[in-house]
């Protein structure tokens, strides 16, 4: 099953099943390009738990060793934009990036979770863009600048159950038409359960917290005005523009 959430034309809050195209809920349907209906993220995470360096390729395009234990990062609730949002991203910086990333939503309050019983707390997968100030991350070791901004988690625009998922499911993103990353979950450094495993030793994880889970190679610049898409397989795509002040 595929769900998204929504804001009707009445200004309710709801989640839908979604097919071809189509947002179903109660005996109303709206096409998801129309505006009808405004597309939210696809839960509320009072975090967004990022995960750095986790597919080699990329660890190697940024010159950067690969670790030994996931690293983690947090993204706060501020920085969440939707599908079909314009990202404002900070003025004055030389690089601003893309990286698409498979994101996992949390489906109950769990800690101290099992790689064996990780997927059971596993509501579903979406996409993500871990948008990434590059200036201001080179200069910090706790990346608030770097990756916390506003809106600088646009995830969605759809929750796929695991079963829609495979376990190869390939993660791209392309600007403005042009495949600037093409990558697969079956790459991943660390597996969900692993990272699961290893989130909630520290932490306690909340129904709708997100799990994004790193981006392969080919990240790079934006400007102002690209239209970016994240896709990954199973899910479908997310897209937004970028604005750059």
């Amino acid at each position: 099953m595929k769900y998204v959430r929504f804001r009707d034309p009445a200004g309710a809050v709801r989640r839908g099943e979604y097919e071809n195209g189509t947002v179903h809920f109660a005996n109303e349907s709206y096409d998801l390009a129309s505006d009808e209906i405004d597309v939210l993220p696809p839960s509320e995470p009072s975090k967004v738990v990022c995960i750095g360096r986790n597919y080699a390729d990329h660890a190697d395009e940024m010159g950067s060793d690969l670790p030994d234990r996931p690293m983690l990062f947090l993204k706060p609730p501020n920085a969440l934009a939707a599908h079909g949002d314009a990202v404002t991203v900070p003025a004055g910086k030389e690089r601003i990036d893309h990286e698409a990333e498979l994101g996992v939503v949390i489906g109950e309050q769990c800690r101290h979770v099992s790689e064996a019983d990780a997927m059971d707390v596993v509501e579903g997968f979406t996409c993500v863009n871990d948008v990434s100030n590059r200036d201001d991350q080179r200069r910090e070791q706790n990346w608030i600048r770097g990756k916390a901004f506003d809106g600088a988690a646009p995830m969605g625009p759809v929750l796929a159950t695991p079963d829609e998922v495979p376990g190869d499911a390939f993660v791209r993103s392309r600007v403005n038409g042009e495949l600037k990353q093409d990558g697969s979950r079956e790459q991943l450094i660390f597996s969900i359960p692993e990272l699961i495993a290893e989130i909630t030793t520290y932490l306690t994880l909340e129904p709708g917290d997100v799990i994004a889970t790193g981006t392969p190679e080919g990240v790079g610049p934006l400007e102002d005005g690209d239209d970016v898409e994240i896709e990954v397989e199973g899910v479908g795509s997310l897209e937004h523009s970028v604005r750059i002040p």
